[in-house]
C-alpha cells in the first residue's frame, strides 16, 4: 500500500499506528518522481480523494492520501486547506504571520486539525475506486505562542486543552493518542 505523502513526520505517525499490522507501506520517497496532483478541491475530503487517486494511478497500487489542515474559527476556517501553502517559507514564518492576523481579534482563538482520509484501490484499468474515506477532527485553541519541539507543522501553536499544552509539547505517544 502506498502512503501518498512526502512529510516525514505524518510517515512517522502512519508507520506507528499501523506498526505490527500485516501491512507492507511504500511511500513516495520509495518510488521514482511522481509529479505532485494539483490540490483543486475546495475540501480536505475532495483533496484527499483526487490526491489518493492521482497517486494510485501513477504508481499501479492501492494508496492511503490525506488532505489536513489548521482550521481557526476567527480567521473563518483559514489557514483550512491551504494550512500547507499559508504564507512563510518556514512553521516559524507561518506562525508569525498567523499571529498577525490574530491579534486583532479576542482569544480565545479556538481551533481544530481536520483530516481528511481516503483510500482507494489499485487501478485495474482506468480511474480506481475510492473505497474508503473518513474524516476526524482534534479540537483546541491557538496557544498565545508557540511551544515545544516535538511533533511537527502547526504542533506548537496548536494548544490542546485536555494535555493543558500545546501539540508540539507532549511526547509522540502522548499526541498520537488524540491526533487527528
Amino acid at each position: 500500500m502506498l502512503i501518498a505523502t512526502t512529510n516525514p513526520g505524518k510517515i512517522r505517525e502512519i508507520r506507528r499506528v499501523l506498526a505490527g499490522l500485516p501491512v507492507g507501506l511504500t511511500t513516495l520517497a520509495d518510488l521514482p518522481p511522481i509529479p505532485e496532483p494539483e490540490e483543486t478541491g475546495r475540501t480536505f475530503a475532495e483533496n484527499a480523494r483526487l490526491k489518493a487517486a492521482a497517486y494510485a494511478v501513477a504508481s499501479g497500487l492501492a494508496t492511503v492520501a490525506e488532505d489536513s489542515g489548521l482550521v481557526i474559527d476567527v480567521l473563518g476556517g483559514r489557514p483550512g486547506v491551504e494550512s500547507a501553502r499559508y504564507p512563510g517559507a518556514t512553521y516559524a514564518e507561518k506562525f508569525a504571520n498567523l499571529y498577525r492576523e490574530l491579534s486583532g481579534h479576542p482569544r480565545p482563538w479556538t481551533a481544530r486539525f481536520v483530516c481528511s482520509l481516503a483510500y482507494v484501490g489499485a487501478p485495474a484499468s482506468g480511474y480506481p475506486p475510492v473505497l474508503f474515506t473518513t474524516e476526524a477532527t482534534v479540537e483546541g485553541e491557538i496557544a498565545p505562542g508557540p511551544r515545544g519541539a516535538g511533533g511537527f507543522g502547526y504542533d506548537p501553536i496548536f494548544f490542546y486543552l485536555l494535555y493543558g499544552t500545546t501539540l508540539g509539547d507532549v511526547p509522540d505517544e502522548k499526541k498520537l493518542a488524540v491526533a487527528h
